[in-house]
């Protein structure tokens, strides 16, 4: 369930082996590709070892993520917050998962923090949030990041599950962002609400996001890119750094968005494809806050691998540049000013790194015809059949943004509706009526933190009609 990082071990140009205990988790995560995708990791000093779907090699990371697994039978049965809570009451289990985490922490050369990869629509939302509860009290002052997952798809056709799917989500947010320095929900899914919207669409990768092999791959590509500032040897950024940038006036919960791929074509250099999207990003939304095309945010972290150093020159000798952005000296500096263009007043921090995201197998071959070896756009498609894409660049984004106010109004409103006493069975797994209310007010004060203007205004109509 949790890991910590590895010493330091000079000179590896390849994976590191970790250590790993025996893993029995629920479908759809449990397959995050190409490499196992942990539920919970602590990054110490050292190369990378296998976090995700594409990691840089020593020469350009300091820091390493181990896997600490922890394994539960039947685990099919928590299908409650209050039974994830409970197993970790237990004694023996606290006693065991307590050890491993000690035994991780004390290798690592410096402990940065901890990521937590935790369902947000079953039991093992109570499981996480009794484990951040734990590395709160237990490593204060280090990073928690908790990434909160959910299925693209559900049996909206059984009532007691979509009930019981509405009722964790609802906890494990309020939970988990309390015990965490930041907290984003990632899924393919369009919303998180009871009425069900349209999974996320990529246009040159065919994904059905329905499958578990194809919707781990992509959310494994964005959340490796995501967590690229604090794994670099060249960035004086930290876990809790980063967390801090982005979760400040009681924003704890942020929104990821990917370009999978980035939209570059063969030769073209970063400012023209820059300028080919004046008013708009070309990524998508990864957290199912029920919007797809929405603007301004109050802070980001923004990284972008796969485009080369180089590829910002372009202006011929003797002519003026084409754009604002050809004028930049850097790839880093073209695209800090595409982000200040589009996104005015906002904290914004970006990273631009060589290496692509790695796509060979069992990385899912499901990208567009339209695409090179490398990940590029061609401009029609090949007349004979293509080689196997074997990397991509990707843009991805962690963004405190209003539209995270959808999100958690509506997870909200759509609990608030619902009658409790309906669902004795729920709550007779541990979980108090009060305490459930409490989280309750907690989604609703979180949800506040992201309005702007007039929604203020609409909350406290809302507020005194309640």
């Amino acid at each position: 369930m949790a890991g910590a990082g590895g010493k330091t071990l000079p000179g590896m140009e390849r994976e590191v082996p970790v250590p790993r205990f025996k893993v029995h988790l629920p479908p759809l995560h449990g397959l995050l590709f190409p490499r196992r995708l942990p539920r919970a990791a602590a990054c110490g000093s050292g190369p990378i070892t296998s976090m995700c779907a594409c990691i840089p090699r020593a020469s350009t990371s300091s820091v390493s993520t181990c896997t600490m697994g922890m394994a539960w039978r039947d685990c099919g049965c928590l299908e409650a917050f209050g039974q994830g809570e409970s197993l970790l009451q237990d004694p023996g289990c606290v006693e065991e998962l307590e050890d491993r985490l000690h035994f991780y922490v004390e290798e690592c050369d410096y402990l940065q923090g901890f990521q937590v990869l935790c369902d947000l629509h079953n039991g093992f939302s109570g499981v996480g949030a009794k484990v951040t509860e734990l590395l709160c009290d237990e490593y204060s002052g280090k990073g928690i990041l908790t990434w909160g997952l959910t299925p693209a798809s559900s049996n909206t056709g059984d009532s007691q599950k979509n009930i019981y799917r509405l009722m964790n989500t609802a906890l494990g947010i309020a939970r988990l962002s309390s015990h965490s320095s930041l907290f984003c929900p990632m899924s393919l899914r369009g919303s998180l609400g009871i009425k069900p919207q349209p999974p996320v669409a990529f246009p040159y990768v065919d994904c059905d996001a329905s499958l578990d092999y194809h919707s781990s791959a992509v959310l494994a590509a964005a959340l490796d890119t995501l967590t690229a500032p604090y794994r670099l040897c060249s960035s004086q950024g930290s876990m809790m750094h980063l967390a801090e940038t982005l979760t400040f006036s009681g924003r704890k919960v942020v929104a990821a968005w990917a370009s999978l791929p980035f939209p570059a074509r063969t030769g073209c250099v970063l400012p023209d494809a820059l300028c080919a999207h004046p008013q708009a990003v070309p990524w998508q939304l990864l957290s199912p806050c029920g919007e797809r095309k929405v603007s301004g945010c109050f802070a980001q972290s923004v990284v972008l691998r796969g485009v080369g150093k180089e590829s910002h020159i372009s202006s011929c000798a003797g002519k003026p540049p084409a754009s604002p952005l050809h004028a930049c000296g850097s790839t880093e500096e073209a695209l800090h000013r595409y982000l200040h263009t589009l996104f005015p007043g906002a904290f914004s921090t970006s990273h631009v790194l060589e290496q692509p995201c790695h796509t060979q197998p069992p990385y899912p071959q499901f990208f567009s015809p339209l695409l090179t070896r490398e990940g590029f756009l061609l401009d029609k498609p090949p007349r004979y059949p293509s080689a196997a894409v074997e990397s991509v660049p990707v843009l991805a984004a962690l963004q405190a943004a209003p539209v995270l106010r959808t999100l958690l109004r509506g997870l909200y409103k759509d609990v608030q509706k619902l009658n409790t006493r309906r669902w004795a069975s729920f709550f007779s797994a541990g979980v108090e009526q009060d305490d459930f209310q409490e989280a309750l007010e907690e989604l609703r004060t979180l949800a506040q933190a992201y309005e702007m203007g007039f929604e203020a205004d609409e909350s406290e109509d809302e507020a005194d009609s309640d």
